[in-house]
């Protein structure tokens, strides 16, 4: 148990931080999905859209200090691949 004032307070503060972190990769998971879910349908520019919307939260999730950049940078070439794909067979 913590004894410290200044260690409770840590406690207290990880605990908000693991909240808006839990948000935050949520929403950039919901992202990264709605491109997946567009380039299953086969619909070229739908995934084009969605990987414009995704690429930026995938970078903020970085400055933010919720994923690496590099995890981030191999999340967005991988999915940029993909699109290029299908856009190229459509």
């Amino acid at each position: 148990m913590a004894n410290t004032l200044q260690a409770k307070k840590r406690i207290r503060s990880n605990a908000r931080r693991a909240l808006v972190n839990k948000a935050r990769k949520s929403r950039i998971r919901t992202f990264v999905k709605n491109v997946e879910l567009a380039l299953e349908s086969g619909n070229a520019e739908e995934a084009q859209v969605a990987l414009k919307a995704a690429q930026p939260e995938l970078m903020r999730g970085v400055t933010k200090g919720v994923i690496h950049k590099k995890t981030a940078s191999r999340k967005v070439s991988r999915l940029a691949k993909r699109v290029k794909a299908l856009a190229v067979s459509a």
